[in-house]
């Protein structure tokens, strides 16, 4: 979809799923040794690949990329020249793979780039930006936050540093990834980002010194 002026004035109105948390997110977050923050990140450029690796599709969307994972866990880091889009690859399954990008000023060149990489190679590339949110739990408390409610292990040991695996948080199906010591980011499907967001802010309610005003 090119950036027409019609097209900005759509993008311009936009919802996030849990902008109607942001303003709990900001008044939840907690500081110090304990601290903990909690926040969204709307509107990143999400494409789903199903594609063999080792396959010459699989390799031509690789060299976009920066490779696709080849195991369980694995996160790869590339630039997209032709959507000008730093992307970030989760291991989703031997032949299942989530792109993330950053938010587009003309939404769906991500996605149009990895469909033109595709071919007619056996495989698919779909544009899963609306599919789901990604919210963001950082400090010295996001792993205590998520070890609340999630299923896996997630001590250091198990769960390294730029690693991402599929997972449940209070039952909720998700994407989880370890972008940093600190820091992880989930990625729920849409739907259940009012939920989520709200067990969230349940969860770093602990960590502060008093009570904080959510609703």
């Amino acid at each position: 979809m090119g950036n027409t002026i019609d097209n900005t004035k759509v993008m311009a109105r936009r919802h996030s799923p849990a902008e109607h948390l942001w303003t709990d997110f900001e008044v939840g977050t907690v500081a110090g040794e304990r601290g903990v923050s909690l926040r969204e990140v709307p509107f990143q450029s999400m494409v789903g690949i199903r594609v063999d690796p080792l396959s010459e599709a699989g390799r031509r969307i690789g060299s976009l990329t920066g490779g696709l994972p080849v195991t369980a866990g694995q996160v790869t880091y590339g630039q997209v020249a032709t959507a000008a889009a730093t992307t970030t690859t989760l291991w989703l399954g031997p032949d299942e793979f989530l792109v993330v990008g950053p938010e587009e000023s003309a939404a769906g060149t991500l996605a149009a780039a990895l469909v033109a990489a595709l071919g007619d190679g056996a495989g698919q590339a779909i544009d899963l930006s609306s599919n789901r949110t990604s919210f963001e739990l950082a400090g010295p408390s996001a792993r205590a936050v998520l070890e609340k409610s999630c299923a896996a292990d997630l001590h250091p040991r198990s769960f390294a540093t730029g690693t991402a695996i599929t997972t449940e948080i209070t039952k909720i199906p998700t994407i989880l990834w370890k972008a940093g010591d600190e820091t992880f980011q989930i990625f729920p499907r849409a739907s259940f980002a009012d939920y989520l967001g709200r067990w969230f802010l349940d969860g770093v309610r602990e960590f502060a010194s008093g009570s904080a005003p959510w609703h």
